[in-house]
């Protein structure tokens, strides 16, 4: 069974935050391009984006929870 798209928040070497938005077969098909220095605005960041994927939901890897 495919999962359905999602966006993965995590953070990169050098501690900023960044969001990969996640295919059913879990290829990466958008990231964030650039580093964010707070959660919040990655999150937000991955919002805009979700208005084009209406149904992704959010993963932060951090935390290991979904996004609400």
């Amino acid at each position: 069974m495919n999962m359905p798209k999602q966006f993965v928040l995590y953070k990169d070497v050098s501690g900023a935050w960044r969001w990969s938005l996640r295919a059913p077969n879990n290829r990466v098909i958008a990231d964030s391009a650039e580093g964010y220095q707070n959660r919040l605005d990655a999150i937000h960041g991955a919002r805009l984006v979700a208005g084009l994927a209406t149904d992704a939901s959010i993963w932060d890897s951090t935390s290991q929870q979904w996004v609400t």
